[in-house]
């Protein structure tokens, strides 16, 4: 059955349903897209809701993506078997209303929910599950990469292709409404890993009718299929509309949706990459809202009336070191680079309000925190002395490529250029010498984690679902392009407290391995942010999550 991560659940439960009480701002200057519901009167409530998006999605199919643009349109459109209970991270019925798990882990019967119907009229059943689950295993070629099928390739390992590798084995149909799923390996966080969006349950005819796994071009830059362009097709409260790329997602409400549809009947995605633009938009009522507010506007705009919504910190920001570069293979020289960076600076300068240093991959609220752990705190004569032991001196400085990206800001990274120029002037106080490398989100994603051409480089992550593996797993649990680092004993290590089901036991295994972590230094992990959110007067409540769980249909518009 379902497991609760109890720590987390304490430390933010009750933060699903926000009630803003929000002051006086500047009245809605919308556009002419927004209708009306209700009798009149006080009843009457626009029905657009216009978010501001931080950056287009990279596809519309979720099974191919990994950032939280992507993954927020796709929650509207899409659901899983699993969601998360609100205000935390923990698993909760969504498409499956329970599940069982066999003792060795190796099984799990879902029952699902019925009478629940894709956006194409197709019926959501178990042969439905199977087929997703089967798409994903079945995946070759770029599919099967970590450039593309991210968060298969990270949790799942391997494909039909080579079944040595992979965790996932079978999925049998018990009939229309319960479906067994059958592991290969014991993944203790198999049911919460389903909460995410890139195993969201798709239309099987429409996968097929569009060809879905028809995707194209090379790691550096992958081409979306007919139907990651325009054709997704879930089971959610909002179905895709349209797409501008540089310009909008529109989605309109569902009305054939299983559940509670909600207020909204139309929501538009608005892509403004800018913070300062994104400030502007709100306060001229040309958008309701809009997430991962500039630390510098946060107050200005509290001070307006607007009311500002921190998530718990639930992220990790760090500079990632790529061992594929010879430089960075050199522990003296990654000891080095983690003396030089003054996490405490960093934050009071870039960083939102509610951040919290970092001393390993992971929030202190997740299992396996190390309290113990090795720490490099900032010394820079000591980072002058192990770059000096590893050759590195004024005359002959240590030279790397710097890789950050451009126009874009993300819940655990709020402004990369502001953070890039931190970072590189304290290296450069030690005498390391930077060359800026940046690129586009997309681009940028696709270089990092897609092939081995960058050097140190910034990058995070949300937590997406309450299990250790979500993080240190996803980093540390295999081969990456990312870390360019081949570390046998850490994979075996990751690997073997993935499939323990007892928590305690899993606990003081993901200790260890936070401390191997530490002594290895594949990076440094610089700081856990929280992200704010801002909206109009018109909001009363918005779903906030700590994983970004957040479906629309769960606002309350009062005008």
């Amino acid at each position: 059955m379902q497991k609760s991560r109890g720590r987390l659940a304490a430390v933010i439960a009750g933060a699903a349903v926000i009630t803003l009480a929000l002051g006086a701002c500047a009245q809605s200057e919308r556009d002419d897209t927004g209708g009306t519901s209700g009798d009149g009167g006080d009843a009457a409530v626009d029905t657009t809701f216009v978010f501001a998006a931080s950056s287009d999605p990279a596809t519309l199919d979720p099974a191919f993506a990994q950032d939280g643009e992507t993954f927020r349109v796709a929650r509207q459109i899409f659901e899983g078997l699993v969601g998360t209970e609100p205000g935390t991270a923990d698993p909760a019925p969504l498409l499956a209303e329970s599940w069982e798990t066999s003792e060795d882990g190796l099984s799990t019967v879902f029952q699902l929910k019925e009478g629940v119907t894709f956006h194409d009229g197709e019926p959501f059943n178990a042969e439905a599950v199977c087929a997703n689950f089967d798409r994903w295993y079945d995946w070759e070629g770029l599919a099967a990469s970590e450039a593309l099928g991210y968060y298969y390739y990270k949790l799942y390992k391997g494909y039909a292709s080579d079944p040595s590798k992979a965790v996932y084995e079978s999925c049998e149909a018990d009939g229309d409404y319960s479906v067994t799923i059958n592991l290969a390996k014991p993944f203790a966080g198999f049911v919460p890993s389903l909460s995410l969006p890139a195993f969201s349950m798709q239309s099987p005819k429409a996968l097929e009718e569009f060809g879905a796994d028809d995707v194209g071009g090379t790691a550096e830059a992958p081409t979306m299929s007919e139907y990651g362009e325009g054709h997704p097709v879930g089971t959610g409260p909002f179905k895709f509309e349209s797409w501008s790329p540089g310009e909008n997602v529109t989605l309109v409400s569902n009305e054939d949706y299983w559940g509670d549809k909600g207020q909204i009947e139309e929501i538009i995605f608005r892509v403004i990459d800018d913070p300062t633009a994104r400030r502007q938009a709100l306060e001229s009522g040309s958008i309701d809202g809009y997430d991962l507010v500039g630390p510098a506007d946060s107050k200005a705009l509290e001070d307006a009336g607007y009311k500002m919504v921190s998530r718990p910190p639930f992220t990790i920001l760090y500079l990632a070191f790529n061992q594929a570069v010879p430089e960075l293979q050199d522990p003296k020289v990654r000891e080095a680079l983690s003396y030089a960076i003054d996490k405490d600076a960093l934050i009071s300068q870039v960083l939102p309000e509610g951040t919290q240093k970092a001393t390993q991959f992971m929030p202190p609220v997740v299992n396996g925190y190390n309290d113990d752990v090795t720490t490099y705190d900032y010394d820079p004569e000591k980072a002058k002395a192990l770059l000096a032991e590893a050759g590195y001196t004024e005359a002959n400085p240590l030279q790397l490529e710097f890789n950050y990206p451009v126009n874009v800001s993300r819940p655990y990274m709020p402004d990369p250029e502001q953070i890039f120029t931190v970072l590189s002037t304290q290296l450069a106080e030690v005498g390391v010498q930077t060359t800026p490398v940046s690129n586009e989100w997309v681009d940028y994603l696709d270089l990092t984690t897609g092939t081995p051409n960058h050097g140190i480089h910034l990058l995070g992550w949300t937590g997406d679902y309450n299990d250790t593996d979500n993080f240190v797993g996803v980093f540390f649990g295999q081969e990456s392009s990312e870390w360019g680092f081949n570390n046998p004993e850490l994979f075996a290590a990751l690997d073997e407290a993935r499939g323990i089901a007892d928590l305690d036991e899993q606990t003081a295994l993901y200790q260890d391995i936070n401390e191997q972590v530490a002594l290895f230094i594949p990076g440094v992990p610089l700081a856990h942010p929280a992200p704010t959110l801002a909206f109009s007067d018109r909001v009363e409540s918005f779903p906030a999550s700590p994983v970004n769980d957040e479906v629309f249909s769960e606002i309350v518009l009062t005008k």
